[in-house]
């Protein structure tokens, strides 16, 4: 079956929209698969490690290549790639495109393998400084550097695998790279499990294991992606064009995003600095919501994202400005239908969620509480932070990257304000409602400024909003109350909570459904008509 313009009235380029909606869906349903793995990845690391000394050393261990990870992988390196290689592709040939994919990972080689290098060699220096809180205890800073110097390795694989995922993205595949994290996932499962109890037989912590874990899953990532690059003729080619034009726009675009993102990476550190100081645990209950708030922001987010920039980059390499506006504002429209009733979900259930994925072994019902607050704060803000990689992904096709960098630095600002404000009142739980709050900002801001380059019809798309929050509401109150009812009956046990939910979670769906189809909300039926294909 193949959907045209004519099964439906929408206004909107009805054709173009499917085509980006079924990407999408490739991409989510890869993205799920992943998502599923890694909530499974972090189940068994709480259940074997619980929630306290050596987590908070892994998750600030592995915060800190990740701090520098999205320059070099899925943010900056993608934001500043994507659309000169698909330009090259657009206006240029295959050949001319992969001469400027080889200068890219030779140079990514280079510059990353360095500062692996340096970050291994400087690790003591680091941790004391992210993590200065962590000095109080004895050992765990030592810990913390132990875990540092074997976790900045993959800084370089995460580096390669997204250049490979760029590529891939470029010629309009999404499946396979947004499945490549999956092997990450099974490599650190497979490590708590199977490695970890090795370690006290060499003299090593067992938490050790989860690093070897995560060095092992980098290089799947790789190799998952690689049979669709050589398929495409990609071939490892000692080039070092450093004269290239479209390598030099490359850099021309990786700088202003870099400094971006390094505005957010430093108040990430800070964020980590602060939490540091708080009560032990603090670090973990966030990590641990933060892990369940980006299912829903890597299935619809990211996904939208990812797919629009490749559409975005092809569009402004051909000057079609007008098939521009009309792609962002359907890559808008969907992401907001997305995610605004995943946000409400997450809210309404955060408790039952938490302690469905979380709560056993050494993770306490304490510990459900205390991640499910976090979970909630985080979750108010999943439609912003969406609508920001959109708008910036549209921004990054059109060659500004310098609109984005300005606001980030602003947010970044806010947030840090807004921590040093609440962190005495609330807590760790503090971090979370900045971090939605600051979002916020950004993505208005951003909304308000693209109009100067793409005449949006913002009344409209607000309008359209307020017509999906006031349906996810209601769903989310439906939800809610048909959990609280079902509590009361089954029993507590693992398959009975699965039982609850899966009810709750459908019959809201459902109401959703119902109410889209009376507000009209068009992308209800494109939905289906994709399920049905």
């Amino acid at each position: 079956m193949k959907y045209t313009e004519k099964d439906s009235k929408d206004p909107i380029p009805v054709r173009l929209e499917y085509s980006l909606t079924k990407s999408v869906g490739k991409f989510s349903a890869a993205t799920l698969i992943s998502r599923i793995s890694g909530l499974i990845r972090e189940a068994v690391i709480a259940a074997v490690f619980g929630a306290g000394r050596v987590t908070d050393a892994f998750y600030v261990a592995f915060r800190i290549p990740n701090l520098l990870r999205d320059l070099f992988a899925e943010n900056a390196l993608s934001a500043a790639f994507v659309p000169v290689f698909t330009e090259s592709l657009t206006k240029k040939s295959k050949e001319n495109a992969f001469r400027l994919a080889y200068t890219t990972v030779n140079v990514l080689l280079i510059f990353v393998g360095g500062i692996v290098i340096l970050g291994m060699v400087f690790a003591p220096y680091i941790t004391k400084a992210i993590a200065y809180g962590f000095t109080e205890e004895a050992g765990k800073l030592q810990l913390t550097t132990t875990l540092t110097r074997l976790l900045f390795p993959f800084l370089l694989l995460i580096s390669l695998a997204a250049l490979c995922m760029g590529i891939l993205n470029s010629f309009g595949k999404f499946f396979i790279p947004a499945l490549a994290p999956t092997g990450f996932n099974l490599a650190l499962i497979a490590a708590g499990f199977l490695i970890a109890p090795l370690m006290p037989k060499i003299g090593a912590e067992p938490i050790v294991a989860m690093a070897i874990g995560a060095l092992i899953g980098g290089f799947l990532q790789i190799f998952i992606q690689l049979p669709q690059n050589l398929n495409r003729g990609l071939r490892y080619k000692p080039i070092l064009d450093l004269k290239d034009p479209k390598f030099k726009k490359i850099i021309s675009l990786f700088f202003p995003v870099t400094f971006g993102l390094v505005a957010t990476k430093v108040n990430i550190a800070v964020n980590t600095f602060l939490a540091s100081l708080l009560e032990e645990g603090s670090i973990s209950y966030l990590t641990y919501a933060y892990r369940v708030y980006t299912l829903p922001l890597g299935l619809f987010g990211i996904a939208v994202s990812t797919v629009a920039l490749q559409s975005f980059s092809k569009e402004a390499a051909l000057a079609d400005k007008s098939k521009l506006k009309d792609t962002l504002s359907r890559s808008l429209r969907l992401v907001l239908f997305l995610t605004i009733p995943a946000s409400v979900v997450l809210i309404a259930l955060s408790r039952p969620i938490i302690k469905l994925i979380y709560e056993h072994g050494e993770f306490t019902s304490a510990f459900t509480s205390a991640t499910s607050d976090a979970l909630i704060l985080y979750s108010i803000g999943i439609f912003a932070v969406s609508t920001v990689k959109v708008l910036a992904s549209c921004f990054y096709s059109l060659k500004d990257a310098k609109t984005p960098m300005r606001i980030s630095f602003l947010t970044v600002a806010s947030n840090i304000a807004l921590n040093l404000l609440l962190m005495r009142t609330l807590r760790f739980r503090a971090f979370a409602l900045s971090a939605s709050v600051a979002a916020i900002i950004n993505a208005t801001l951003l909304f308000f400024l693209i109009g100067k380059k793409i005449k949006l019809d913002k009344l409209q798309l607000c309008i359209y909003s307020i017509k999906v929050v006031i349906i996810s509401i209601v769903m989310g109150w439906v939800q809610w109350l048909v959990y609280c009812k079902l509590e009361g009956v089954l029993q507590p046990e693992f398959l009975y909570q699965v039982i609850g939910l899966f009810v709750s979670i459908s019959v809201g769906l459902i109401t959703f459904f119902v109410l889209s189809k009376i507000f009209r909300i068009e992308e209800i039926n494109l939905i289906g008509k994709i399920w049905r294909t």
